[in-house]
């Protein structure tokens, strides 16, 4: 139950993003569902593999360059589904930065701020 609610909070995360950056658009709240699973699953089979290859460059720009990994993968989620679009790659590296302080800011409301290793 604590995935699917996590799934939603992405979602919802996802349909502020418009409100906030203009190179992002987002047609309804079944994409933004759509776009959290892709993203999810990109974040979860591709991002290591990535890492691991940039591991040099990441070192060396004290871990700056996970930014625009993120971007990276969140622009291709864009690219997978029709329906979200992002103007181009720095909307996304923009995007993904806003997505993650804003799903983190829903979720410590919803789950509770000390309360997310406990469990």
């Amino acid at each position: 139950m604590k995935i699917l609610l996590g799934w939603a909070i992405n979602a919802l995360a996802l349909l502020a993003l418009p409100y906030v950056l203009s190179g992002i658009h987002v047609k309804s709240f079944w994409a933004a569902l759509l776009f959290a699973l892709v993203l999810g699953l990109l974040n979860t089979l591709i991002r290591p593999l990535l890492f691991l290859l940039t591991l040099p460059i990441t070192i060396l720009t004290l871990g700056l360059f996970l930014v625009v990994i993120n971007g990276l993968l969140f622009w291709l989620a864009d690219a997978v589904v029709p329906s979200f679009q992002v103007a181009g790659f720095w909307w996304a590296v923009a995007g993904a930065i806003v997505y993650s302080i804003v799903s983190w800011a829903i979720g410590a409301v919803v789950f509770g701020v000390g309360k997310a290793g406990r469990d």
